[in-house]
């Protein structure tokens, strides 16, 4: 069987062919994941991103190539999650630039492709690793380029190519010693083989299913508080400070009489309802302001901050509100009136921020963070997440905090998207990176000077988060058992045990030094806030030099994402 060129339909097919092997494959890849923890998603990633574009494809009637390639190209960028997810949708994006200037494609074009699509995707990572999906692609794109003048027979090129990519993958253990250790071939590049074993199936005329299904929104319905309330009345009660925010001052020396009465006096500036109770070691704040941030930025004068709480007086009110409002209408049988409301001025700046759980939504809303993407470690915003966060966020210059190295990639492909707006991606790792940034941003600054300073705090963060592993493997020579509790740091994974706290207290002693100041710990949804309390207070006795914070984050599969400042 030879073919020699393979018109607009039959790409459709391939791609399409391509995407549902990848989704069908998605769990056994994301089993190639190097860490055992139970949020490995390679394969989830990869597959919600080329699904978004097979959606696109899917939807088109007899498109040409100009149309089919961007709708691979648009679908795949727009719906990129995680690294993986990002980097597959740049070899599409190089791809497709190729394809579309032609009506039909023989092995000459096909080579051409493969080059451009390697060239971006390594353009896009700012430092390429071999050993992953990049290495696999150039593997492929390599063969092609050898074999485009030896052969018209799209399916022997397309054979060989194929083998090649089998044979570079299966070299990538040798690549990376992380692989090596773990037993396993790198999951990206895993992936990107089962997108062209997909496509080469359907070019070889096998039988396919090629529905795509939409993904369908439900949207939840509130839920009925039983209670009678006076809308109209709460309607009409003016919030005019929004959030209300109560911390405590750990001093570094006591303050005095009349550095109290300075701070009330500015608090006073900034808000109402304020009460400061000081002693020689602790002050206790409660003010109701617009922007918390200005409130402790000015406590972190006197010395560090603790229990930090800050409630969004106006949203919950609006949300209570609405929610009757819905209930009432949808009892009386009245269709749900929308009100147009005034378009704003754009503020200076503002901020997006990825999130993982209520209690750090909450800590997040309270350093003035105006959208929050929920996500994070369990599944990585897309692309299309970030561009939607982009446009409800009413400034000039928007700083987004991916909180996360696994949606760094996603966050800045969502910039280079974005023409009327300034995005500025500060490359947070970690939730209590995004914290620390947040704290450090000083309004009267420049975007510039605000991305300068927030960037080279986070260098100062060390974060250990605490799980469990999901399978048997060895690690940085460490061997694992599935169940087994897990303490990761910043480079890897610090300690392993069969019970909990012994597990955090070994990582502890390795995050821990003698510059090490402030512990906050978050403990997560499965957590019980007693055993919180009393961890911190171990950690405490541990470490009595270190000053002891625990909050509620929320977040689940990670018993306690854990900062050492």
């Amino acid at each position: 069987m030879e073919i020699t060129t393979i018109n607009t339909e039959l790409v459709a097919k391939m791609f399409l062919a391509g995407a549902k092997n990848l989704d069908a494959k998605k769990e056994w890849i994301n089993e190639l994941n190097v860490f055992p923890v139970p949020d490995g998603d390679t394969g989830t990633n990869m597959s919600m991103t080329i699904m978004s574009a097979a959606r696109e494809v899917s939807a088109l009637e007899k498109p040409e190539m100009k149309a089919l390639a961007k709708a691979i190209s648009s679908g795949s960028l727009r719906g990129a999650r995680g690294n993986s997810g990002v980097i597959l949708s740049q070899l599409f994006r190089g791809f497709t630039k190729v394809i579309a200037e032609y009506d039909e494609i023989n092995v000459q074009i096909l080579s051409d492709s493969f080059q451009k699509a390697v060239e971006t995707a390594y353009k896009a990572v700012m430092k390429p690793k071999e050993g992953t999906i990049l290495t696999v692609a150039k593997g492929m794109s390599d063969r092609a380029l050898e074999l485009c003048d030896d052969t018209e027979d799209l399916v022997y090129f397309c054979e060989e190519v194929i083998k090649e990519g089998d044979r570079v993958l299966d070299l990538t253990p040798e690549m990376l010693p992380v692989l090596k250790q773990a037993g396993v071939v790198d999951s990206g590049g895993q992936g990107l083989m089962q997108v062209m074993k997909g496509a080469m199936d359907a070019l070889l005329g096998k039988e396919v299913d090629y529905t795509i299904e939409g993904a369908e929104k439900v949207k939840k319905a509130p839920e009925s508080t039983g209670t009678s309330y006076n809308i109209e009345a709460q309607a009409n009660q003016e919030i005019k400070f929004a959030y209300c925010t109560q911390f405590l001052i750990m001093l570094d020396t006591p303050i005095t009489l009349q550095q109290e009465n300075e701070f009330k006096s500015y608090l006073e500036t900034i808000g109402d309802s304020i009460v400061v109770v000081a002693d020689d070691e602790i002050v206790k704040v409660h003010v109701h302001t617009n922007d918390p941030g200005l409130a402790m930025q000015r406590g972190l004068t006197y010395g560090s901050l603790t229990t930090i709480i800050i409630e969004n007086m106006k949203l919950e009110r609006d949300e209570k509100i609405s929610a009757l409002k819905e209930k009432e209408m949808q009892s009386a049988g009245i269709p749900e009136e929308k009100e147009e409301k005034p378009e704003e001025p754009p503020k200076e700046m503002g901020f997006i921020s990825v999130s993982i759980g209520e209690g750090i939504n909450e800590i997040f809303k309270g350093l003035g963070v105006d959208y929050i993407i929920e996500g994070g470690q369990t599944m990585n915003p897309s692309t299309e997440d970030m561009l939607n966060a982009i446009e409800k966020v009413n400034a000039k210059t928007v700083f987004i905090l991916p909180n996360n190295k696994n949606i760094i990639l996603a966050a800045n492909q969502a910039a280079s998207l974005v023409e009327d707006k300034k995005i500025i991606v500060i490359p947070t790792k970690t939730i209590p990176q995004g914290i620390t940034a947040l704290i450090n941003y000083i309004p009267d600054s420049t975007p510039e000077d605000n991305e300068q300073r927030m960037s080279s705090e986070i260098s100062m963060v060390k974060t250990g988060q605490v799980t469990y592993a999901v399978r048997d493997t060895v690690i940085d020579d460490k061997e694992i058992k599935q169940d087994d509790f897990m303490g990761i740091g910043d480079s890897g994974i610090l300690s392993v045990g069969q019970n909990l706290e012994p597990t955090v207290m070994d990582m502890m002693k390795q995050l821990v030094d003698e510059d090490s100041a402030i512990v906050s710990i978050y403990y997560g949804e499965d957590t019980k806030e007693e055993d919180a309390n009393a961890l911190g207070e171990k950690i405490g006795e541990a470490f009595p030099d270190v000053e002891i914070e625990v909050h509620y984050g929320g977040q689940p599969i990670y018993y306690y994402v854990i900062s050492v400042e």
